[in-house]
């Protein structure tokens, strides 16, 4: 889908930007051309501010996704998931970070949640950040209560691991 969003908005740069913000968060666009949050329309302004851009600038991007077959099918059906991570501590939950040595193995999530599970930790939310949008591609686990002796020293010993942040 990333090809067919650079190649829809190859000429326009900052169109670019108004999409890629809308994906990394989860933010759609209904039929009538407003970016939203879950069917909540978002002020074009409020979205211009967030990216830097000119408010007339996200409306012609959400204009432009609404002619694209493809782009209309995924904006008009995306949602906004809650992130847990921001809020964890307050819960009494634990975070743990995977930043992975390769973003494109295929492993990556299943060899972690299989560690989870040796030490039958209940997870209560994965997100796995996409390596097309993000710099430093990561999963993120999100684990009932504290973690156990051994489980990090086990997750680091997984070999598509680069660096572990708690």
């Amino acid at each position: 889908m990333w090809y067919d969003i650079i190649d829809a908005f190859s000429d326009s740069p900052s169109q670019l930007r108004v999409v890629r913000f809308l994906l990394e968060n989860g933010f759609g666009v209904n039929e009538s051309g407003k970016v939203t949050a879950n069917g909540i329309e978002m002020p074009a302004t409020q979205v211009a501010r967030a990216i830097g851009v000119d408010r007339r600038v996200v409306d012609t991007t959400a204009r432009s996704i609404l002619d694209h077959k493809t782009l209309k099918q995924v904006f008009c059906n995306i949602r906004v998931t809650p992130d847990l991570s921001q809020v964890a501590e307050v819960l009494g939950l634990a975070i743990i970070t995977l930043i992975p040595k390769n973003a494109s193995d295929k492993h990556i999530v299943a060899s972690a949640v299989r560690v989870l599970a040796e030490y039958n930790l209940s997870i209560r939310q994965l997100f796995v950040t996409d390596p097309i949008f993000s710099e430093e591609p990561k999963l993120v686990m999100i684990i009932d209560g504290a973690l156990p002796q051994g489980v990090v020293e086990d997750l680091r010993e997984l070999p598509q691991v680069k660096r572990l942040i708690l």
